[in-house]
């Protein structure tokens, strides 16, 4: 399968401070990814890293296409959509203007709205709160907000951190295997940060470990699954 997005020798700045240091990985094209790390090892600097939120150093290509250095916005419209940790939704708009906001450059009404009904296949709980603001959803319905907003991009690529973060176990599992329907229906690649790495694991087909802004580990998922470092210090047994 061929490589959407390659990402070779990247290093990453908070001002003096270096954070990444020569990480490298793929992204198969309608695939899924996942980097697996503790909490300061680069996972969330890297998705930013990718979106040029950062200083970087280093080769990010997309589709073929060198976009280091390339401003955040023309990087989203190259259709690379990123779900914050923390959700990001627009707490005072309702749903229905959040969903909008994604599409606010297209002039193609019609379209926008076959749009909507698409990804109110997904998350048909957001159709029944349209017009509800944001702010006053459970955290489950902020994050389906938040990736259903991406969706509204027609995304080739969503790198998403910590989906999972605060959210009750079922609500989890829900969002997940939506996730799954969202890559197999629509063939976006995925690139998952997530500290639950078991779920990680279940979802990606591959899976990249950091240490300290390093990779230290990768390969298939259920390689990495089986490894019994990662056993000790992500699955707990």
């Amino acid at each position: 399968m061929a490589a959407l997005l390659e990402v070779k020798g990247l290093k990453a700045f908070y001002g003096q401070t270096q954070s990444l240091y020569d990480v490298g990985f793929d992204i198969p094209n309608g695939g899924i990814t996942t980097l697996l790390g503790a909490n300061g090892a680069g996972k969330t600097t890297t998705l930013r890293a990718i979106c040029n939120m950062v200083r970087t150093e280093g080769a990010i290509r997309f589709d073929g296409k060198d976009i280091a250095g390339r401003a955040t916005e023309e990087i989203v419209r190259l259709r690379v959509a990123h779900v914050p940790e923390g959700r990001g939704t627009f707490t005072t708009l309702t749903v229905d203007e959040n969903l909008r906001v994604a599409a606010y450059t297209r002039r193609d009404k019609a379209a926008v709205q076959a749009d909507l009904e698409r990804v109110f296949g997904y998350f048909p709980r957001l159709k029944e709160r349209l017009q509800q603001q944001a702010g006053t959803l459970s955290g489950g319905e902020q994050q389906m907000l938040a990736i259903a907003r991406a969706l509204m991009l027609k995304p080739r690529l969503m790198l998403l951190d910590e989906p999972s973060f605060g959210l009750a176990p079922l609500i989890v599992v829900e969002i997940f295997r939506i996730l799954r329907r969202i890559n197999e229906d629509e063939k976006v690649s995925i690139l998952l940060v997530e500290q639950n790495a078991a779920l990680a694991l279940d979802l990606a087909t591959h899976a990249y470990v950091l240490e300290t802004g390093r990779v230290v580990m990768s390969g298939p998922s259920a390689v990495i699954k089986d490894d019994e470092n990662v056993r000790k210090s992500y699955l707990g047994y």
